[in-house]
């Protein structure tokens, strides 16, 4: 578990040393900012109207989860950006043959290399849940669906962040990483759009999308098929990536 948190804690301070990581945390903040406050004046205009209706939706449906929804959209973009140099930027720089000797398994450093990447996007993730919690400062927001919907999206960003290895541990330069998580991420995203815009429902092309298993925590709907689904891809995602290692281990690109 200490060889773990090792690889863990070097791959965060890879990141946090990098100008390009604090950009795109702070060009996302930025955007997830400018969106919550325009939300937060829709919300002020139409309030008024709101106040005799019943079951009238609140400041959690119209400001919290579409700045949820609209963060789980960006991820797929930036998910992908900052795990491209995970493998791939060893290879560059001629280190991974140090790493792969240094006596860790594979499955071990898969982890720490997940763990460390995951840690940074769940630490932006929190950043902007603060925006939607500081309404709680003069309202009273539905914490229990907040709760759900940060839950789906981490689940969402541990998913994309193993995906995002293990296309970088297959990939020999970091933009080729990138652009096949990003693929992969937008594939899974959209598979059943088809079958939507047609009308049909299929439950094998619906379960194989990301969405399907995301938008249920955006109405404070915590199953466990689909805490499963997650899971799933997030396992598959670090196994194949341990076995692309076990293949550089004897055969280096």
């Amino acid at each position: 578990m200490s060889d773990l948190l090792l690889v863990a804690r070097h791959e965060w301070r890879r990141l946090a040393m990098q100008p390009f990581a604090w950009s795109l945390a702070a060009l996302l903040m930025a955007l997830m900012a400018w969106q919550f406050l325009l939300g937060l004046q829709g919300f002020l205009d139409v309030a008024p109207r709101l106040g005799g209706l019943a079951d009238a939706p609140g400041a959690t449906d119209l400001i919290a989860i579409p700045l949820l929804r609209s963060l789980s959209n960006l991820l797929l973009l930036l998910v992908p950006l900052v795990t491209m140099r995970s493998f791939a930027g060893e290879r560059r720089a001629g280190t991974l043959p140090l790493l792969l000797a240094s006596g860790l398994g594979n499955g071990r450093i898969v982890l720490g290399k997940f763990t460390g990447a995951l840690g940074y996007v769940l630490a932006l993730v929190a950043l902007v849940l603060l925006m939607p919690l500081a309404l709680g400062l003069g309202s009273t927001p539905d914490y229990g669906k907040l709760a759900a919907a940060f839950a789906g999206v981490a689940l969402f960003a541990a998913a994309l962040t193993a995906i995002g290895v293990l296309c970088s541990a297959w990939a020999a330069q970091p933009a080729l990483a990138a652009a096949a998580a990003l693929a992969a991420g937008t594939l899974l995203a959209i598979v059943d759009a088809g079958a939507r815009l047609e009308g049909i429902h299929n439950d094998s092309i619906n379960y194989l999308a990301l969405g399907t298993h995301l938008e249920p925590f955006f109405r404070g709907i915590v199953a466990s098929v689909d805490i499963v689904y997650f899971l799933l891809v997030t396992g598959v995602a670090l196994v194949l990536a341990a076995r692309r290692l076990d293949a550089l281990r004897t055969r280096p690109d």
